[in-house]
C-alpha cells in the first residue's frame, strides 16, 4: 500500500481520472486560520477539512488535546468531503503534512484502503509550477463512504507506558518539549518514562519531502526500532505522531499511535514524568511477548 503521491502524479491524475479526492487539512496549534489560508489558495478541487472539529471531537482534559472523533462523525464528514468507497485520496496542507497526517491516518484506521500524503505537501505542488484555484468551492456531491475503526492499532496510557520498557516508545516532539525545557499548552513538562525522543522533522528533507525509506530506516532503526519490537509513537495530541507514524510506515515498520499523547498523559496525576535526556526505551528488555493493544 502507498503511502506518497508527487505533486506532479497528483497532477496527472486529476487530469485523467474522476475518482481522485483532494483534502486540505490546514491548521496551526498556535497559528492562522486554516480556511482563511485554504480560500486564499488551493488545489483545484480540494475540499476543506477542520482539524479540531471534523479529525477530532470534544472532551475532557483526561482525554487529550485531539480525542479521536466518534466513527459516524468521522463517516459523515468524509462523505460531505464527497469521498466513496473506492475513490484514492490524497491529503495536504502547508505545514510539511504536520496537520495532514492526521486525516490520512484516521482514514485507513476508519478502514478507507486508498488515502496517500502529498510529498513536500503544499510548497511541492508551488515548486512544480502547477495552478491554485481561490476562494470557497462549491460542495461536493454527497458521498456513500463506508468507515468503521480497526484497521490500524491504537495504545492507551498503560500499553504506552509498558512499551516504553518491553518495546520503544517514540516522542515525536520537539527535543525541548520532550527533555521539558519548554511546555506550551499541557499542564506538565517533560516526557513519558523511558520513552526516546524522536523529533518528526528529522524524517523530512530540506525541501519538505520524506526522506527516502532505506534513510528513514537506517535512521530509526539507530534509535532502538527492531521489526520484532513492539514501537508505540505519540506527540503533544496525537496530531503529528501520524506524522512520524507515516515515516515509519515508509521504512516498512508497523507501529501503534498514542491517540490521547502527552496532553492526556500529562492531565493524570498518578502518571510519573520525566525530564532532561531520559532513557533508551527498555533496550536489551524486550523478549519477544506480545502486547496487549
Amino acid at each position: 500500500m502507498n503511502t506518497l503521491i508527487s505533486a506532479e502524479d497528483l497532477a496527472r491524475l486529476l487530469e485523467t481520472r474522476d475518482d481522485i479526492r483532494v483534502l486540505d487539512v490546514r491548521w496551526a496549534l498556535l497559528g492562522p486560520s486554516g480556511r482563511d489560508e485554504y480560500a486564499a489558495g488551493h488545489l483545484p478541487g480540494a475540499v476543506y477539512v477542520d482539524l479540531e472539529t471534523e479529525l477530532a471531537r470534544p472532551g475532557a482534559s483526561e482525554d487529550g488535546r485531539h480525542p479521536l472523533p466518534a466513527i459516524d462523525d468521522l463517516q459523515a464528514a468524509a462523505r460531505r468531503w464527497g469521498i466513496h468507497d473506492d475513490d484514492t485520496v490524497v491529503v495536504y496542507d502547508d505545514l510539511s503534512l504536520m496537520s495532514a497526517a492526521r486525516a490520512w491516518w484516521l482514514l485507513r484506521h476508519a478502514g478507507h484502503r486508498n488515502v496517500l500524503l502529498l510529498d513536500g505537501a503544499l510548497a511541492a505542488w508551488r515548486r512544480a509550477g502547477l495552478p491554485l484555484v481561490t476562494g470557497e468551492q462549491p460542495d461536493p456531491p454527497i458521498g456513500t463512504a463506508h468507515l468503521s475503526y480497526g484497521s490500524l492499532a491504537t495504545i492507551d496510557a498503560d500499553t504506552a507506558a509498558a512499551i516504553a520498557h518491553t518495546g520503544i516508545l517514540l516522542d515525536a516532539r520537539a527535543g525541548a518539549r520532550y527533555r521539558g525545557e519548554t511546555e506550551p499548552v499541557d499542564p506538565r513538562a517533560g516526557h513519558i518514562p523511558g520513552a526516546v525522543s524522536a523529533p518528526t522533522t528529522d524524517t523530512l528533507a530540506d525541501d519538505g519531502r520524506f526522506l527516502p525509506a532505506d534513510q528513514l530506516r537506517a535512521q530509526f532503526e539507530s534509535l532502538g526500532v527492531k521489526p520484532m519490537r513492539p514501537i508505540g509513537v505519540y506527540c503533544g495530541s496525537g496530531v503529528t505522531a501520524a506524522h512520524e507514524i507515516a515515516a515509519l510506515t515508509i521504512a516498512g515498520f508497523v507501529p501503534y499511535l498514542y491517540p490521547g499523547s502527552w496532553s492526556q498523559w500529562s492531565n493524570l496525576p498518578d502518571r510519573p514524568v520525566e525530564t532532561g535526556d531520559g532513557g533508551r526505551g527498555g533496550f536489551g528488555g524486550f523478549t519477544g511477548a506480545s502486547v496487549r493493544l
